[in-house]
């Protein structure tokens, strides 16, 4: 893996959108999974009634960045929530759109970045991203772009990889699960290549998450750091449950718009 300081992201939509579109049957059975199933979170499935990462959403404009299959939205829906689910994947879209047949519960579904939104100013009460946005998009690019969307005392919730575990991760899935070795920096932490694909990953380091967050008018009201039962189990294999239960593998922000983002 390595860290790009520079800044330099622009081929990362193409290249991001590629990859989706290829592993997106590789996603439809989880997805069908998502929408009949109760809330729960991250590559470790921890239950909604453990954390309680959402507020009330009776009656909330909502918008998820990078939805995937959509299920987040679909348990919102089901909420009394009015979601949109934007994604920059066309086939992920379409197991979206034959969920939501299957189901027979439909919501907006738009084709594009969290980088790039096509609606309005102030449209929302909640933006959430479950990895999605949270670590495919460009954080410098998002995180302002989700200000913009959000009405003022609007919400953004984000979840993705804890930068603990990225810095503890191999280079690739071959390589074996992270260990108890840091592998690279902390500072300067932004753009990351895996060596198996050609996905770009995003992550920060909590005080410039903290510092972007403020700059784009949010306050913060929470870091959960999850932390997954004896018992629970993950698809993914750079991560292993004895690691997971010793330091955290994925992390949430919850963060309040306070107010109009400084202006640099």
């Amino acid at each position: 893996m390595t860290a790009d300081e520079t800044g330099e992201t622009g081929d990362h939509v193409a290249r991001n959108r590629a990859v989706w579109n290829r592993s997106a049957a590789d996603y439809a059975e989880p997805g069908r999974r998502g929408w009949a199933q109760q809330p729960s979170w991250g590559i470790w499935g921890i239950p909604e009634s453990d954390v309680h990462l959402l507020p009330e959403v009776d009656g909330l404009d909502v918008i998820e960045l990078g939805c995937g299959t959509a299920y987040v939205s679909s348990w919102l829906a089901r909420q009394g929530a009015r979601p949109v689910g934007i994604d920059l994947s066309e086939n992920q879209l379409a197991t979206a759109r034959a969920l939501q047949d299957a189901h027979d519960l439909r919501f907006p579904l738009i084709q594009c970045s969290a980088e790039a939104v096509p609606l309005a100013d102030a449209s929302f009460d909640l933006a959430i991203s479950e990895y999605g946005a949270a670590i495919w998009c460009d954080p410098y690019r998002w995180i302002p772009e989700a200000a913009r969307l959000l009405r003022p005392g609007g919400r953004l919730i984000f979840l993705g990889n804890a930068a603990l575990l990225v810095l503890a991760m191999t280079d690739s899935d071959a390589d074996g699960p992270a260990g108890t070795t840091i592998r690279r920096d902390y500072f300067g932490m932004h753009r990351f290549e895996w060596g198996d694909d050609e996905s770009v990953e995003f992550h920060l380091n909590h005080g410039d998450w903290i510092r972007l967050l403020r700059r784009s008018g949010f306050e913060i009201e929470d870091l959960v750091e999850l932390r997954p039962s004896g018992q629970a189990t993950t698809r993914y294999p750079f991560v292993t449950l004895e690691w997971a239960r010793r330091w955290p593998s994925e992390e949430v922000w919850v963060a309040r718009l306070d107010r109009l983002p400084d202006h640099e």
